[in-house]
């Protein structure tokens, strides 16, 4: 069975930091592309970030560039999101999905399995 589960949310102040974790099962790990989105209540789902597991290879959105960092830790099925400099706008339930192919790209469409999902409030 297939299972994303991510935990690490929490309320933080602005200029805070926090990191998620995204454990994944059901696959091969080694060769997937994991993304993180996040949506606000009335908003459509947003990309933030994505790597591929085989190579490492990562992307951003410019809105978070130079204070997320996406990794992945191959020997514990796990992706994380560093996030640095948190904004009051980054404040939304943040979702971690898999894909078997790494494309690049953090739009949901890509993407086929998905987590629950994981609240990040960040206070001003």
């Amino acid at each position: 069975e297939v299972q994303l589960v991510e935990s690490g949310g929490g309320l933080v102040q602005a200029g805070g930091s926090l990191r998620l974790s995204c454990v994944v099962s059901g696959f091969t790990f080694g060769n997937l592309g994991i993304a993180w989105f996040r949506q606000v209540p009335g908003k459509e789902r947003e990309g933030v970030s994505c790597i591929s597991t085989s190579d490492g290879r990562t992307d951003y959105v410019d809105s978070v560039k130079g204070r997320f960092t996406i990794s992945s830790d191959n020997a514990k099925n796990t992706v994380y999101l560093q996030m640095n400099s948190l904004k009051p706008e980054d404040t939304a339930v943040y979702y971690c999905a898999a894909a078997t192919y790494y494309s690049g790209i953090v739009d949901p469409k890509y993407y086929d399995f998905w987590g629950q999902g994981t609240q990040v409030t960040v206070s001003s």
